[in-house]
């Protein structure tokens, strides 16, 4: 097998296209599942049964069925509901959402690790329960889930190549229609490989630095 360097350089601009669509659905997804799954958590502690169940019955649903399957669902069963938008906000959507059940899990455990003190610390100076959230507990609890979030975003990388089911175009999308057009499929997928390895190896270390700079 001869390795075309034509078909990489004619692949290319074809790659950089994807790769902007990947690192679009990676960020966009991250931020939902963020934010997404520090609300679970919020509703998921509060007293009321009537909200803490059916939050738990939906997280717990979203956690347990494919991405795959969501994905399906929302591309071509919500339209029949009058609810349509474009394949790439359905995907980073159906990331987001899948992966903030998981995100949720991440920032129960990062609360509970919060010391009983803080709270007894912050009851004593009569300080109000919105307040004790957002300046006592959730800064400390953030900061030590931080390193197991950024897991999650290297996850969130690894499944985007399913977008390709709703016709949205990353970076395995143009390989492969490009290897479908040229009937070469070793440079393209090799690329593709090779990409996503380096975009990891990246990510995980920007995450170490990030770590070693809270640990501080």
């Amino acid at each position: 097998m001869k390795w075309d360097w034509n078909a990489v350089h004619d692949f290319l601009p074809h790659f950089w296209d994807g790769l902007l669509v990947t690192l679009q659905a990676v960020a966009l997804g991250s931020l939902i599942s963020f934010a997404l799954g520090l609300v679970w958590t919020l509703l998921m502690r509060t007293p009321t049964r009537w909200v803490r169940w059916p939050v738990g019955a939906v997280t717990e649903f979203v956690r347990d069925t494919p991405l795959l399957v969501q994905l399906f669902f929302l591309f071509y069963v919500l339209p029949e509901w009058g609810l349509t938008f474009s394949a790439l906000i359905t995907g980073v959507f159906a990331i987001g959402l899948h992966y903030s059940t998981y995100t949720m899990q991440v920032y129960r455990a990062g609360i509970e690790a919060v010391p009983a003190g803080q709270w007894e610390a912050a009851t004593a100076l009569n300080l109000p329960r919105r307040r004790t959230w957002t300046a006592v507990i959730l800064p400390q609890a953030i900061r030590r889930v931080v390193p197991a979030l950024g897991n999650y975003v290297i996850a969130m990388l690894k499944d985007t190549p399913m977008l390709m089911v709703i016709t949205v175009l990353e970076m395995l999308g143009r390989a492969r229609l490009f290897s479908q057009q040229h009937f070469q499929f070793t440079e393209p997928l090799t690329v593709i490989g090779v990409a996503f390895i380096l975009v990891s190896y990246l990510a995980s270390l920007l995450l170490r630095t990030l770590e070693r700079r809270l640990v501080r």
